[in-house]
């Protein structure tokens, strides 16, 4: 597997084209497609964490204090 999420991330969108291209056999589908959920799942817990270590600093009452970065439910990921 890859070890960034940027080469997770492209691996699942290759997936992604094969699965739609609609032209292999069942079974390399299949593994394919399982391929591809455990992917989603990686990228999706690199995300969360990367979520739970980002913060931002903003100045209240003259101090600077640490906030989680909160990404908005709505998002999507595009290249």
């Amino acid at each position: 597997m890859e070890t960034n999420f940027e080469g997770i991330l492209s691996e699942l969108e290759s997936i992604v084209e094969k699965l739609e291209n609609g032209q292999l056999p069942l079974d390399e589908s299949l593994a394919l497609f399982e391929r591809g959920i455990k992917l989603a799942r990686e990228c999706e817990t690199r995300l969360k964490n990367a979520q739970q270590k980002v913060e931002i600093l903003i100045q209240e009452n003259n101090e600077l204090k640490p906030e989680l970065f909160e990404i908005k439910e709505n998002s999507t990921l595009e290249k």
